[in-house]
């Protein structure tokens, strides 16, 4: 048996990770598996990935831990820094909006 073992993950130009051959992000797959969720759930949730693909990425995020939970605090940097600076750029608009519609979290 000389089979090549597949790629299952793969980084993209802009430095994310995805599933190989997907659109389905590897951030994704290890959230839902840290979350708990079993493989087959996994693959429930996005059916564009075999059980396969989801060992595999699993099996990937496990073997490259450090740089992968590097990579996920980056995003989650990368995000709060996004919702802080939409949160100034769009927090009056928002507020009237809620405050119009009734929402709590508006403003008097």
């Amino acid at each position: 048996m000389s089979e090549t073992a597949p790629a299952y993950v793969e980084q993209t130009a802009a430095g994310d990770w995805r599933v190989a051959g997907t659109r389905v992000s590897l951030d994704s797959v290890v959230h839902a598996y840290w979350q708990g969720r079993l493989p087959e759930a996994i693959v429930a949730d996005f059916p564009d990935l075999t059980l396969e693909q989801v060992h595999g990425a699993i099996a990937f995020c496990l073997r490259h831990r450090a740089d992968i939970d590097q990579y996920l605090a980056d995003q989650d940097h990368c995000w709060r820094q996004f919702q802080q600076e939409s949160a100034a750029r769009h927090g009056p608009l928002l507020q009237r909006v809620r405050s119009a519609a009734g929402q709590p979290g508006a403003a008097p």
